[in-house]
């Protein structure tokens, strides 16, 4: 399984995105900030993968994708209910959010799989209530999930979780990203009985990033922070055999992040 936000699907096709596509052969790839409306990209992925799109109301924002080379039973779009989601019961919608293209579920016979780009809490937390509010219907809807069956969640979760996660954890405390409360949400949601499958084989290392800044030859000088994430059940955590964060792959602010299951 692949993870990549791409900040803009069209610009990251010319820059190499079909070669990395193909070169990772994944069973599923989901995408984040995929910024498109419905019919504005004809894909041509190699034959045998299906695509499933949660577009933003907005146009050239947000937006996720999974291309799964196993059809699905059924596909969630969003947090809040609708009548496609009827099994997901007892959830209240985030009716701003919940039209921002966030959340592109799968659900497997064995397994859901969930693609998720949580809310940035911008400059200055000028959005950090509403992110906390998403937090807690996501902590929710995933907690909903994984009483039905295991659950397997990626995406770029707009969050470094602990010091380890970004390279200058003193001064971007309580920025975006590395708030008390953006942490505190997450350390939650693990508690909702998942597991972060990088730091389950791989607790003490350091370097290890997924997004950099533009600026300053971050990337470059690894600058960086470790924000996307595949987060599984507890009880698959035994399955996991490999996690894995890809630098080399080039094309966005971001790089693709993997993951390996024996199921």
């Amino acid at each position: 399984m692949i993870s990549w936000n791409v900040n803009g699907l069209r610009a990251v096709l010319k820059k190499g995105f079909y070669e990395s596509f193909a070169a990772f052969d994944a069973d599923i790839f989901a995408l984040q900030e995929t910024k498109l409306q419905a019919g504005q990209v004809a894909l041509e992925l190699p034959s045998g993968y299906e695509e499933y799109w949660s577009y933003a109301r907005k146009k050239g924002y947000s937006g996720t994708a999974v291309f799964s080379k196993k059809e699905p039973l059924r596909v969630i779009h969003r947090l809040g209910l609708t009548p496609g989601d009827a099994s997901v019961k007892g959830l209240q919608g985030v009716t701003e959010l919940d039209e921002e293209g966030r959340i592109c579920a799968l659900e497997f016979d064995g397994f859901y799989f969930v693609d998720c780009y949580t809310p940035n809490a911008q400059p200055e937390l000028a959005r950090l209530d509403l992110r906390m509010t998403w937090d807690a219907a996501f902590a929710r809807f995933a907690s909903e999930l994984d009483r039905e069956k295991p659950v397997v969640i990626c995406g770029d979760l707009n969050v470094a979780h602990n010091e380890i996660d970004l390279k200058n954890y003193k001064s971007n405390h309580n920025h975006a990203g590395f708030t008390d409360e953006e942490r505190a949400d997450f350390t939650a949601l693990l508690e909702e009985g998942f597991t972060d499958s990088f730091r389950y084989l791989y607790p003490d290392k350091t370097g290890a990033y997924s997004w950099w800044s533009f600026r300053g030859n971050a990337r470059a000088n690894n600058v960086g922070w470790r924000i996307d994430y595949f987060l599984v059940s507890n009880r698959l955590a035994s399955s996991i055999e490999s996690a894995s964060i890809y630098p080399e792959v080039r094309g966005s602010d971001h790089c693709p992040i993997g993951l390996e299951l024996q199921l």
